[in-house]
């Protein structure tokens, strides 16, 4: 499968899923972005079109983390989970983003739920 295959299934399946998750400021949507070597999440408020939190593997706090991608995954998650936490979010509504729920991102999911977040 070549690499605009792969890229314009993933958006198929982005699209598809979008209809069922948004975010609002009392449930906002956990959207997560993996990269190769990265990966990015976001509580995003659709409504008012604004990102409440992020947290990624490029963040200044995780420069020195060492471990597998799953295992920074897994601090990623819980690193926002708490932060939600501190804010008052409690309830959030997971986006994959067309990624499949397998590894790295179930990897952070499961960190955000160790840290509290109901999901």
């Amino acid at each position: 499968m070549s690499q605009i295959d792969k890229a314009s299934r993933r958006q198929k399946i982005k699209d598809r899923s979008r209809g069922n998750v948004q975010g609002t400021s009392a449930k906002p949507r956990l959207c997560v972005y993996r990269s190769l070597s990265q990966i990015y999440a976001q509580l995003i408020d659709d409504v008012n079109g604004k990102t409440i939190l992020a947290a990624s593997t490029l963040s200044k706090d995780n420069s020195a983390l060492k471990g597998s991608k799953s295992e920074l995954c897994r601090i990623i998650g819980n690193q926002l989970g708490q932060k939600a936490l501190a804010q008052g979010i409690t309830c959030v509504v997971f986006d994959r983003n067309g990624f499949r729920y397998h590894g790295r991102v179930k990897a952070l999911a499961d960190g955000a739920r160790e840290a509290g977040l109901i999901f």
